[in-house]
């Protein structure tokens, strides 16, 4: 048992002739192959038994065509199948001895053995068992295949079904007469088995059609030393049809294959059933239908009896079609052009083209010097790539030259080790460097001495970091005038990505420079006459206008307190008078404090800036939480006094549009710096869009900031209140306030730079 199956190989010829021998091992045989089947029994239960008999001995019968049914059977059908194989002697089929000793031989195997199927090859087989069916299959569905359509035509038999052939022997032929008109005798070569005397008579039915051109010569049942002399003697111009049937029975040292191999060196040979003589010897012979396709088809109607369909449901399959097979070598051998045979003949023996024969040589070669000229073509195109890029690259240099020249700016380039590769016109026209010396390294001594050391620190981190970066230093003009520029850099790379240096350019900001600090110098002048008009103002207000108010108060209260009685309208009118004029003189003293606030100056910015929240907590009955910490008691006045201004637009701006009545204003001491931070959680608004539309309130605290050198952020969204933080960094005083002391530095600057 291998794989599922068993196959039992009967070989009844033998049997017969070796009879002795075979009665007294009989009883061994039986009780092995019982053995062997119920093992399969017991380990395969559901497996399907089929059992396929050959009309041929089991030496005739070619392993692949068992096989193949085999394989077919088993992916049509679901489940294990066991397969019993069986071969009888077609050439025997009427002695009687040999069908009964047979009968008894298949009937004694497969007795107590439950076969779902039983395959038949050729027509001995299905006459064998269509006379003992009762003994040795009863009700078991029978396929067949591989019969002459003309044996069965017209018969049926209840649970057999199958596939038929046809066999055009007219068409073989005419076949073998058009391939070789010349001929004049025919010579046909059979036994006389029922099978060979049946195609015998179809011969000479056919060629009763053609007795006036050829002659007919029968060689029936000759043995084969007797039949290779017979050929000898038959005239040049003969044809052979050979129907001798394969047996095991003829005791010669010749086979019937090797009488067809000698005859067909002799003659032409033909056959009617090509697939077995063809390509031993014979010619041609035309097929009815493909083997493969008969195969195919017995084997589908197989699996669907297999599968539980009746059989007798299944009706007799005729296929239609024919197939030409022929020889190359007996082609070549009598002279037979390829194009005298239909285009879809098959070929046995064809001798290999030189493509066949040299396709593993071929192939390689020509892959070989397909990818050789396809480097070759690869290196000429990067060549003429390289070469085009080359002459692009020349192009880019030189519109690059030509643009950095005549651009306004000083442009240089550097290597990855920070070596100038590169500098402008321009460049070398404000400095005044000796073009033809190269850049080199020369260019640092046009920086100023106090600025090398920065210059040389930025281009090294630059380096590292391989990022851009910029700097700002004075440079030595051509007549000795250090001039401010502005330094912008960025990395370069090289074609394959690696760092190449960098690339920079440069402008004079000198101007830009003079002008910001005219601009700044201007503005802290504006803040500090801002600062004296707004002290005039809070003294007249105070010292006059206040006095004059509380005159007023003191007169009214006189008057309405005198000796003379007031009628009552008149007193509650000079009293309620009276109440205003304080009023308004409380008013006009908080205005004063506004604008000038004495305790700024007295007790310092904490107690300053506490008191401004009291009077806006009380005038605009809001609440206002204010804390300090750390503050130092010594803080320079125009520091203090920036600080104070801050507090009060910021707090003014957020009592008017933040739409809430808690704030809170934090002032702290930190190192070296002082912080305020005024914040709320009311509506909040767009930092962006505020300083695009230039608000007074952030330019004018932006402003202030800047004077003490602080800053000053802005934090704020929609519907997430604001936060205002100002720190400003701790200046000592020297005897000047720090707007005197800005403007003392920019007058610095101006001179340092005009020198």
């Amino acid at each position: 048992m291998k794989n599922g199956r068993i196959k039992v190989r009967d070989d009844s010829s033998k049997w017969i002739g070796g009879r002795r021998f075979f009665a007294k091992i009989w009883p061994a045989i039986i009780c092995f192959l019982l053995f062997a089947l119920n093992s399969v029994a017991i380990a395969q239960p559901n497996a399907k038994n089929v059992l396929i008999l050959f009309h041929y001995p089991a030496p005739v019968v070619d392993p692949a065509y068992v096989e193949q049914i085999e394989s077919l059977l088993r992916v049509r059908v679901p489940g294990p199948v066991n397969f019993y194989i069986e071969h009888m002697d077609a050439t025997r089929a009427e002695d009687q001895d040999y069908q009964q000793n047979l009968t008894d031989s298949l009937r004694n195997t497969y007795r107590g053995r439950k076969l779902d199927l039983v395959m038949l090859s050729g027509y001995p087989s299905l006459d064998l068992v269509l006379r003992h069916r009762n003994e040795l299959f009863p009700g078991v569905p029978i396929v067949y295949f591989s019969l002459e359509t003309r044996k069965v035509a017209g018969r049926t038999w209840p649970g057999i079904t199958g596939v038929t052939e046809t066999q055009d022997v007219k068409a073989v032929i005419d076949l073998a007469l058009r391939l070789h008109p010349e001929t004049d005798t025919i010579a046909i070569i059979t036994g006389k088995s029922d099978v060979e005397t049946f195609w015998l008579g179809e011969l000479h039915s056919e060629l009763l059609r053609d007795r006036n051109k050829v002659k007919e010569i029968d060689l029936v049942d000759l043995p084969a030393d007797q039949i290779l002399q017979r050929v000898d003697q038959l005239p040049p111009k003969t044809i052979v049809f050979f129907e001798l049937l394969p047996r095991e029975s003829i005791q010669s040292a010749i086979g019937v294959w090797d009488i067809l191999a000698q005859i067909g060196q002799r003659h032409p040979t033909y056959c009617i059933f090509p697939y077995e003589c063809v390509g031993r010897g014979a010619v041609a012979g035309i097929e009815s239908s493909g083997r493969d396709e008969v195969i195919t088809l017995a084997v589908t109607l197989a699996a669907r009896v297999l599968s539980g369909e009746q059989v007798d449901n299944i009706p007799v399959v005729h296929p239609s079609g024919i197939q030409t097979l022929a020889d190359w070598r007996q082609l070549h051998r009598w002279n037979i052009p390829q194009s005298a045979l239909p285009k879809d003949t098959r070929f046995y023996n064809r001798d290999p083209t030189l493509w066949e024969s040299y396709r593993r040589y071929i192939i390689p070669g020509i892959a070989l010097i397909v990818v050789q000229a396809l480097l070759i073509a690869g290196l000429l195109l990067q060549r003429a790539r390289q070469r085009k890029a080359e002459a692009g690259l020349r192009e880019s240099e030189k519109r690059f030259r030509v643009m950095a020249d005549t651009a306004p700016a000083f442009i240089w380039m550097c290597d990855a080790r920070g070596k100038m590769t590169y500098l402008n016109d321009r460049w070398l026209t404000f400095t005044g460097a000796d073009s033809a010396a190269g850049p080199g390294d020369t260019w640092i001594t046009f920086i100023h001495p106090d600025d090398v050391a920065n210059m040389l620190d930025s281009l090294s981190r630059g380096l590292k970091d391989q990022q851009p970066f910029s700097t700002e230093c004075r440079m030595r003009r051509s007549d000795g005038v250090y001039r401010w520029i502005f330094d912008v850099a960025s990395p370069r790379v090289n074609g394959d990505g690696s760092f190449a240096g960098f690339i920079g350019s440069a402008i004079d900001t000198t101007d830009q420079k003079l002008a910001q600090q005219a601009l700044e110098k201007v503005s802290g002048q504006l803040i500090e006459a801002q600062e004296k008009e707004r002290t005039r103002i809070a003294r007249e207000l105070h010292d006059d206008i206040c006095q004059r108010l509380a005159l007023l108060s003191m007169e009214l209260d006189q008057v309405n307190g005198g000796r003379q009685p007031l009628p009552t309208a008149a007193k509650d009118n000079l009293k309620e008078i009276q109440e205003h004029c304080i009023e308004l003189a409380s008013d006009v003293q908080s205005l004063s404090h506004q604008l000038h606030s004495s305790k700024l100056y007295l007790l310092g910015v904490a107690a300053a800036i506490k008191g401004f929240c009291k009077e806006v907590s009380k005038q605009h009955k809001v609440e206002i939480q204010f804390t300090e910490s750390n503050v130092p008691g010594n803080l320079p006045s125009d520091i203090s006094l920036c600080l104070f201004r801050v507090t009060q637009e910021a707090l003014h701006n957020a009592v008017k549009y933040s739409g809430t009545t808690r704030f809170t204003v934090e002032l702290r001491g930190m190192a070296g710096t002082v912080q305020l931070i005024v914040s709320d959680s009311g509506e909040g608004f767009d930092v962006e869009a505020a300083r695009k539309n230039r608000g007074l309130g952030l330019v004018s605290m932006q402003e202030r900031i800047h004077l003490v050198q602080g800053t000053l952020s802005v934090e704020s969204q929609p519907g997430k209140g604001t936060k205002i933080l100002a720190v400003v960094p701790l200046i000592a005083e020297n005897g000047n306030s720090s707007m005197d002391t800005v403007g003392e530095d920019a007058g610095q600057v101006k001179v340092a730079i005009e020198e």
